[in-house]
């Protein structure tokens, strides 16, 4: 079952939360809405819903227009950030509880509810723990609990907001690799909204990033990541560090520094600003100065707990950089804080946008 956004517009006041949205969700895709608060992302999905409705544009659902429709009657299911569990009912309780409420010539029986409450917290992992009440139970168990509820009604889309908000870091990553192997076993088309990129990024099928109300970019991870659409996309995803450098003759120029990387525009050859970007792990630090593409530097700050060691860094003009490289590397440079060293960037990134001509 896919869904379909079409030109979709809402305005709370004289704030614009969606501004002409337009998307489709193929059948059985995990989607994320990504984008940082106050973006618009947790809107779309209320829409989708049919919690709020659009000043204008249509929400298709299963090839029909329920943009009017209520939210009983869209075949959603719909988890909250903070569980909404009933805490006067059980666990098993709150998974049957949808399936009590149907309207009568949809209701299943007895049996058939006891039976589809309980494979459902079997298939969350939570049998053990049908008698219990929401309290006696753990932040992580209480969202599979909110999970299985609203997989009860059997709904056509599942749909997510900010699943994992309320939990610590360690439990997030635990239960956004559990809701990867859920949605393979269940195969629903779900839509899950995050700000929290390595979430989106380790979970999604594919990422729609939102800021102020508009679509910046669709797609995999892999491709929003490796090609971002625009400047807003490259620092949102990931750590960037960013510097700002004129180009002449088709060098940047990093204040007094050269670097030999093509401009974005190869018809600007002189008198150009323009703001590029790159990955701390294409940052690379050396002791002594390289022939060339390399500025001054000074490191501020190392972390070396972790997989890769980051430091932070000072350029010969007073900004802030950070780079991220190898245990190996760190024990042979020997980096501590105040040393000067050279800094190469590599991977230059840069978009049409930030060029600033004179």
């Amino acid at each position: 079952m896919s869904i379909e956004i079409q030109h979709v517009s809402k305005s709370f006041g004289r704030f614009k939360a969606l501004k002409d949205i337009s998307l489709q969700i193929k059948n059985g895709e995990l989607v994320a809405f990504l984008g940082p608060s106050g973006s618009g992302k947790t809107t779309l999905l209320r829409i989708i819903a049919g919690l709020d409705i659009p000043d204008s544009g249509k929400v298709i659902l299963y090839g029909e227009d329920v943009s009017t429709r209520n939210p009983k009657d869209r075949h959603v299911g719909f988890v909250f950030q903070h569980y909404a569990l009933f805490e006067h009912l059980t666990v098993f309780e709150n998974v049957a509880f949808g399936l009590r409420v149907q309207p009568r010539k949809q209701r299943l029986s007895k049996n058939d509810i006891r039976d589809r409450a309980f494979s459902l917290l079997q298939l969350v992992q939570l049998e053990h723990f049908s008698n219990r009440y929401p309290a006696q139970l753990s932040g992580g168990q209480r969202q599979r609990v909110a999970l299985a509820r609203a997989l009860a009604i059997k709904p056509k889309f599942l749909l997510l907001d900010e699943p994992f908000g309320a939990l610590d870091a360690k439990v997030r990553k635990d239960l956004r690799r559990w809701l990867r192997r859920l949605h393979e076993n269940v195969n629903v088309t779900s839509v899950f909204v995050t700000h929290d990129q390595e979430e989106a990024m380790e979970v999604a099928d594919r990422l729609v990033i939102i800021n102020e109300g508009q679509i910046e970019q669709i797609g995999t991870p892999e491709a929003v990541y490796h090609n971002p659409a625009n400047a807003f996309v490259f620092k949102f995803i990931g750590d960037v560090n960013f510097f700002h450098c004129r180009i002449e003759n088709g060098i940047h120029h990093f204040h007094n520094s050269p670097i030999n990387s093509p401009a974005s525009d190869t018809t600007v050859m002189n008198s150009c600003t323009q703001t590029v970007f790159t990955r701390p792990h294409f940052m690379e630090i050396s002791l002594e100065p390289p022939a060339k593409n390399f500025f001054k530097g000074k490191v501020v700050h190392v972390n070396p707990a972790g997989p890769l060691v980051k430091v932070e860094l000072q350029s010969e003009w007073d900004e802030t950089l950070f780079a991220n490289i190898s245990q190996q590397q760190f024990l042979e440079l020997k980096l501590k804080s105040d040393m000067h060293v050279f800094i190469t960037p590599h991977e230059l990134r840069s978009f049409e946008s930030d060029i600033a001509r004179e």
